[in-house]
């Protein structure tokens, strides 16, 4: 079969789940994993045939979108601010909002950097000490270290198999992060964290977390390939306690960050001036609240 012809089927197949641009997004994509071929390179090759095994493979994997399971857990992979991301059912999706999170991280720091260890000098530029709290695939931590050169990053999560999967991520993208098992909402101080194999820094640059924060009254508004595919330990907080990993992790920063260290968030969207609030009564400075591409209230910053 033609892959023009097969594309045409494989996007009618799913319409009545998503539009037809997601469903084109979705073909182009795989077209890219199995057979590493672009969209221009489709147009430039109109002749283009699948064999029949791979239409076999092609309509395993439409078979399971229909399913809604999502896309990237069937390649098992995805891309993240211009690297490529393990992914599988332990760790979140990486999403566009917490690449705004990361470039906004990564830009200011550079500027920092660049006016007040300029190389010009000869000084040698400070280091980072980075802490990401409830890591998941890895993709903030390893964002950073791969675009700060000047980082030292460090990343904790509660779930086991998700670190095996965001250390398998920085080995892939080359880069070093110290990871660390353990319970956020059970630690008491960051100093005391169970390091084996490295020194822990007792005071943090910068603090960063895209932790828990969906309530469950907002199930509703969570997609179904969602709702029953990413791990909700990484997704919801009850409804009375929306802030808890939040309030936790201001606490910690509050003891653990440097002078005029950082504090970042990735926020839920209807809790920006409750977030701004708490920070305000933890004595925070030149609290920040952003909004992402879309328009909501996505992310937050807070200075020691």
């Amino acid at each position: 079969m033609q892959a023009k012809q097969y594309r045409s089927q494989f996007i009618q197949e799913l319409s009545s789940i998503y539009d037809a641009a997601e469903a084109e997004s979705f073909f182009y994509l795989i077209l890219e994993t199995k057979k590493q071929l672009k969209r221009i390179d489709l147009a430039l090759q109109p002749d283009l045939t699948f064999t029949e095994e791979e239409i076999q493979d092609w309509n395993l994997i439409l078979e399971q979108l229909k399913k809604e399971i999502p896309l990237q857990y069937l390649l098992g992979k995805t891309q993240f601010y211009g690297l490529e991301f393990e992914v599988n059912e332990y760790v979140l999706i990486p999403r566009p909002e917490t690449e705004e999170l990361v470039d906004w991280i990564i830009q200011g720091n550079l500027k920092i950097s660049s006016a007040q260890f300029g190389r010009a000098s000869g000084e040698k530029i400070k280091d980072l000490k980075i802490l990401d709290i409830g890591t998941g695939s890895g993709c903030i931590a390893i964002s950073l270290a791969k675009n700060i050169p000047n980082a030292q990053v460090f990343a904790i999560d509660v779930s086991e198999k998700a670190l095996a999967t965001a250390q398998k991520n920085a080995v892939n993208n080359q880069v070093e992060v110290h990871f660390i098992k353990t319970d956020i909402l059970k630690t008491e101080d960051l100093e005391k964290l169970p390091a084996a194999d490295f020194q822990l820094p007792t005071q943090f640059d910068i603090i960063v977390s895209n932790p828990p924060y969906v309530r469950n009254l907002e199930k509703e508004e969570i997609r179904k390939n969602v709702l029953d595919y990413e791990p909700h330990l990484a997704l919801f907080v009850e409804d009375d306690n929306a802030l808890v990993f939040y309030r936790k992790i201001a606490r910690l920063a509050q003891k653990n960050l440097s002078p005029n260290g950082q504090l970042f968030f990735e926020i839920n969207q209807y809790l920006g001036k409750e977030m701004i609030e708490m920070l305000e009564k933890m004595n925070f400075r030149n609290i920040e609240l952003r909004k992402d591409i879309y328009g909501n209230d996505r992310m937050v910053f807070g200075e020691k």
